[in-house]
Parts: C-alpha cells; structure tokens; sequence
C-alpha cells in the first residue's frame, strides 16, 4: 500500500517508547524516595486521563511547561485526597523529568520493525515531547541510531497537529508529502495532523480508539509489515 514511500516519521512516546510502563516505574521510585504513601495502581488510574488531557491543552497552546508539569500531579494526589505542599509536588515534578528516561522499555515489536525497515527507508521521529527528555529517551533505549533527524516541538515553537511541525521535519529529512507517511498513537496530533497537511498516516491503535474506517490502523507495530 504504501510501498512506494522512502520517509517514515515515527511518533516516540506511546508509540515506539512504553511510555505508560517507563512513567509507572518513575513514579514508583520516586514516591518511595519521598515518602509519599498512595497505593501506585490507584494514583496510575487517576494521573492517566487527567495526564492526557493536560497534554492536549498543552498542544492546543492553553497551558505552558511548567502549568502541565505541575498541574497534572496536583489534580491526580486532589483526585485521590492526598493533600501534597506545593513545594514537594514541584520536586516531584522535576525529579520525574529527571528519572523518567532511565526506565526504557519499548513498546513489543519496536526493534523487530526498525531492524525490518531500517535498511529500505529513511527513518524519523517527530516529537511533541520536551527536547531533553526525547533525547535522553532515544539515546538510553538504544534506538537513536536508527533516525537521521529528530524533530520535537520545543525546536519548532509550535505543536503537533499544527502543519509548521510536519513542514520543518520534512525540511529537515529533505523528504517531501508524496514520499513520506507518519506513524503514531494520537489520532489527532500524529494522524489527522498528517493527513490534514497531505502526508499519508497509519494510526497505531495503543489507545484502543475508533479509528475512522479510511484510516489505517494497527493494533501491533510488526502489522506496519503489511503496509511497507
């Protein structure tokens, strides 16, 4: 289907990077370093939603770093009515940053792809994720090598699903629309951003979303074998 393609973007976290299982790990260290006695499961269930939901109004240019940052921790600890001070949940806050990219489990089948790929095409990422975090996530799993450019959105000024990301990562891999498709979880900001600019776009389906029916979707990164 797409066999004519010579550039794929990859989205990184909740695509090819296990975000959910690194970012369990990072709380669980972290809250044991601080002393802070909620039951792990019960937190992860409540932080979730409420992380998503920050980050879209990050994308959408609603809130800054920091209001994300802090926000999302204070909303979930309220949610469960664990009273936390202001000042432990900014060191929270910061040591997630910290630790949160020395946990780097991938998500089940990312290597078996890139290895599958790597030798056919030009690989990327293209990341709404913080500049230093992205880095040290590529670097740490081991799979930096396989991406000639990495674009994220602190380089840009502007978010996924916004077109200037898509246009500046096609600058910088010196690929064009036709030749070039984006893989990635958020059906919003990887795929329709996309398909809205003219790129084509498979959604990989980690969210267990309904994916329109002239989408293509996959539910396991090896089913990408079908398409390339």
């Amino acid at each position: 289907m797409f066999h004519h393609k010579k550039h794929l973007f990859f989205d990184l976290d909740h695509t090819l990077w296990d975000f959910d299982k690194n970012s369990a790990l990072t709380f669980d260290k972290i809250f044991k370093d601080h002393h802070i006695e909620v039951n792990l499961q019960d937190f992860l269930d409540v932080y979730a939603p409420i992380n998503l939901q920050y980050w879209k109004l990050y994308r959408e240019e609603k809130i800054d770093k920091a209001s994300l940052r802090f926000g999302r921790l204070d909303d979930a600890f309220t949610a469960l009515s664990y009273p936390v001070a202001k000042e432990l949940i900014d060191t929270l806050s910061e040591d997630y940053i910290t630790y949160l990219s020395t946990f780097n489990h991938l998500i089940e089948g990312t290597l078996e792809i890139l290895d599958h790929l790597n030798s056919n095409y030009h690989l990327h990422i293209i990341t709404n994720g913080f500049k230093e975090v992205q880095h040290g996530k590529l670097k740490k799993s081991g799979i930096n090598s396989y991406f000639n450019t990495v674009t994220n959105s602190e380089m840009v000024g502007v978010k996924k699903p916004n077109r200037k990301m898509f246009d500046y990562a096609l600058s910088e891999a010196q690929a064009n629309v036709t030749d070039s498709l984006m893989i990635g979880d958020n059906l919003e900001a990887d795929v329709l951003g996309a398909l809205n600019m003219g790129m084509d776009a498979v959604c990989f389906n980690y969210h267990k979303v309904e994916v329109p029916k002239d989408i293509p979707a996959i539910n396991r990164l090896v089913e990408l074998k079908q398409y390339l």
